[in-house]
């Protein structure tokens, strides 16, 4: 076995680790791949005889070719961050995608795009891949103190600040999971289990098709919308808007819908589903629960 082949074939072990590193500063399953091609591509032009941890040289060097794409994204003035234009949930990208978003967690993707990107790069790698500060700084050109302070704000911004207390933050979330459930599987019975009997549905004109009406009352009369456009659902997560449980829908980190939800009784009392991109960009969203690092990401640091 000549070096190259080798040599890619030690990279091939890692390519998974890498791709996870990528996707999540990137959310974007195409533009991780590419960087993990990049990666490679540097890996292969490059003398690594001396290097003695191959998976920390290369997590260092596809974390540098994320930061740099995050830092081209966030310069374009046509692509403001953390808000999207909202466009149909047809358009979202292939299964595999749709599977791998679902995986990292949809209102993980939408908050981390609305990071900067050194507190994106600092945040995930430290706390989803357990990277000491000292790794990380040399990458965002600030001192480890530094680091770890660009980290904990990520870390606020993500976790959010619940405006209710953890009891019924834990009700209202059971309360939201349970609807989206019944939404994604058309299942009509269990969304009226969950909707109060005078529920209110109000939404904005661009999340409705053309002749929708904006505003629907009623158990039967939401639930039966509620499945109609239950494609969408598809792509929902629970997360913290403005500190209560609310939900995202969001077809790769494209933020397409928010709904915030009222309650009562022990059921939902009415919601709205928010769609003007004005709206969307003034609300604090957040992850509602702790975010799990990457199974196995901190057996990678001696490999």
């Amino acid at each position: 076995m000549d070096e190259l082949t080798e040599l890619a074939a030690r990279f091939e072990e890692r390519r998974g680790l890498l791709r996870a590193v990528a996707y999540r500063m990137l959310g974007s399953l195409g533009e991780a791949e590419d960087a993990v091609q990049e990666t490679w591509l540097k890996l292969s032009g490059a003398d690594v005889g001396a290097v003695e941890n191959l998976t920390a040289w290369l997590r260092t060097v596809v974390s540098r070719v994320c930061l740099d794409l995050l830092r081209a994204r966030r310069a374009r003035p046509e692509d403001p961050v953390g808000v999207r234009a909202p466009d149909s949930a047809e358009a979202a990208g292939p299964d595999e995608e749709a599977l791998l978003a679902d995986s990292v967690g949809r209102a993980l993707l939408v908050v981390l795009d609305a990071l900067g990107p050194e507190e994106r790069v600092a945040f995930v790698l430290h706390d989803l891949f357990a990277v000491p500060f000292a790794q990380i700084a040399p990458l965002v050109e600030r001192s480890p103190v530094a680091t770890k302070k660009l980290a904990s704000r990520a870390r606020q911004r993500v976790r959010g600040t619940p405006a209710v207390p953890a009891a019924h933050l834990g009700e209202q979330r059971a309360l939201v999971e349970a609807f989206l459930s019944a939404a994604r599987g058309g299942d009509l019975g269990g969304l009226l289990a969950v909707l109060a009997p005078d529920v209110v549905r109000r939404a904005d004109e661009a999340a409705l098709p053309p002749g929708a009406a904006a505003l629907v009352r009623g158990a039967d009369a939401v639930a039966r919308g509620t499945v109609l456009l239950g494609r969408r659902a598809r792509y929902a997560q629970a997360a913290l808007v403005d500190g209560a449980v609310g939900a995202v829908v969001a077809p790769g980190t494209t933020l397409l819908l928010v709904l915030t939800f009222d309650f009562a009784d022990g059921r939902i009392a009415a919601y709205d589903v928010l769609a003007d991109p004005a709206r969307l960009a003034g609300l604090e969203l957040a992850v509602p629960g702790p975010v799990a690092p990457v199974a196995g990401a901190g057996s990678q640091q001696g490999a």
